[in-house]
């Protein structure tokens, strides 16, 4: 029997465990570290529970706005909240026990498959103990929740241990009444006055669905719009939207203290006004699990924000230490995070591997209407770090879009200006996340905007739209910034 390779994977997350299903694909002795359940944050308390909460949501918002204009008639009219023109409710509690048992059936199954492929899972959590060995070797201390510890020898190890909600001195979540976005789901009862604190994807997507779901919500922004890092004529459509359906934005307002105050909470912003509710959520930003892992002792290179520096290929500066994931600070999608781990152990392995392009990477947020995008983005056209045009369609052109009662959103493609080569793109729509695929496949394979006009589209659809997008940039009509 020939020698195997041995890899530690730390975390569970996408990062770790599709790390592991490759490795282990590749002949290799694999052992998984986690503490929690396989999956990670994204599959237990982040990316799978929030989309599962917001599908509800997004059945009540094309409920609430488009019922009438599609000529629907609703018996019952009695609001479930007082002081609400909803004509349905929801029952939180039911919610989230369904957000919790898809979880942790996913994260289930994710075991299984994992297993399955040959790798092992082990309880506890990992830290790195020491320099590399003169053999070439790493030493991984897993401790046990018992606290007995066992060390691990491996070729090659892998970070993926992802991040956790940032906190403020000065609102601490107690899990009852201030809450951070891992704790709403153990609320039995919907919030009848929730506060939003930042504005950011996790922030903005929150405050949708809890505004859809019937909360009264307060959104505060420190910055002056919505979705700050995100396409401005997206973030400016998101906010009228929110605006429209009854949501207090609260632009350029920052959160100083949040406490309890009886039965609710009061939050203080630095200009001194007080913001009332019955509960808040805390959403500013994430901080990396890098601490206690002994990295910076084994020669592992961290940035002034506590991320694992890597390279395009996963590597970090110590020799047979990889990372992956919301570790590393490159980008807070699982997506991203699968393809860093996997891009790791191709490397590691010696397998065919391309290095992390991350221009090529779709994402999107998840609010009612979704935003999605793919390349490069208006700030890079803005800049000047790229030459392209554009074409902005409305969705209000669209046949499909007013047949369902759709009227917020559009579509956006940039374009190279002498090749009409395909360089990015935004799709701000019911289900962007969908139609966003045909503009990544034009990114990822250099598609010309001529090339995306002749394919056939579905007519009415709202895909249609990407085709006319792409006919009008081909066509070079108007001056390409409509």
């Amino acid at each position: 029997m020939g020698y195997v390779t041995r890899i530690v994977i730390i975390g569970g997350g996408p990062g770790g465990y599709e790390a592991a299903l490759v490795a282990a694909q590749l002949g290799a002795e694999v052992t998984v570290v986690d503490c929690d359940g396989l999956g990670g944050a994204s599959v237990l308390t982040d990316c799978v529970p929030s989309k599962t909460l917001i599908a509800t949501a997004e059945v009540m918002t094309t409920f609430d706005s488009s019922y009438e204009e599609l000529g629907i008639i609703v018996a019952d009219d009695t609001p479930p909240l007082e002081g609400s023109a909803r004509v349905v409710g929801v029952d939180l509690g039911k919610v989230n026990r369904r957000v919790k048992r898809l979880a942790l059936a996913q994260s289930h199954d994710i075991t299984a498959s994992v297993t399955r492929a040959g790798a092992t899972v082990m309880r506890g959590r990992g830290r790195l103990e020491g320099p590399q060995t003169a053999e070439g070797t790493r030493t991984v201390v897993v401790t046990a929740a018992d606290g007995t510890e066992r060390r691990l020898t491996a070729e090659a190890v892998l970070i993926a241990t992802g991040a956790r909600p940032r906190e403020l001195p000065d609102a601490m979540p107690d899990g009852e009444r201030i809450l951070n976005w891992t704790q709403v789901y153990d609320l039995d009862e919907l919030p009848r006055e929730l506060i939003v604190v930042g504005s950011g994807v996790t922030g903005a997507e929150f405050a949708g669905a809890y505004q859809a779901l019937g909360s009264k919500v307060t959104l505060v922004s420190s910055r002056d719009r919505v979705l700050p890092g995100e396409d401005p004529d997206a973030a400016a459509v998101l906010e009228d939207v929110f605006r429209r359906r009854g949501m207090n934005v609260m632009s350029r307002s920052r959160a100083q203290s949040v406490k309890r105050a009886g039965d609710g909470v009061e939050a203080t912003l630095t200009d001194g006004r007080v913001i009332s509710g019955s509960h808040c959520l805390m959403a500013v930003g994430a901080i990396p699990n890098t601490t206690g892992m002994g990295l910076e002792e084994a020669g592992v290179k961290l940035t002034e924000s506590g991320h694992v520096w890597t390279d395009k290929v996963s590597r970090t500066s110590a020799s047979g230490v990889y990372a992956a994931g919301d570790v590393t600070g490159i980008f807070a999608l699982a997506s991203v995070a699968a393809m860093q781990g996997r891009i790791a152990m191709y490397h590691f392995l010696g397998d065919a591997v391309a290095p992390l392009n991350l221009k090529t990477v779709s994402s999107n947020v998840f609010t009612d209407p979704e935003i999605a995008t793919v390349g490069y983005t208006q700030a890079d056209v803005d800049s000047g770090r790229i030459d392209a045009r554009l074409v902005k369609l409305p969705l209000l052109r669209n046949p499909r879009a007013k047949m369902q009662g759709i009227r917020d959103g559009f579509v956006k493609i940039f374009c190279r200006p002498g090749t009409g080569i395909v360089v990015g793109g935004v799709v701000v729509a019911p289900r962007a996340s969908e139609l966003i695929h045909p503009i990544s496949i034009a990114v990822d394979n250099n598609l010309t905007v001529e090339q995306i006009a002749n394919a056939f589209t579905v007519y009415p659809s709202l895909s249609g739209s990407i085709a006319e997008v792409a006919r009008q940039l081909h066509n070079r009509k108007g001056s390409g910034t409509d």
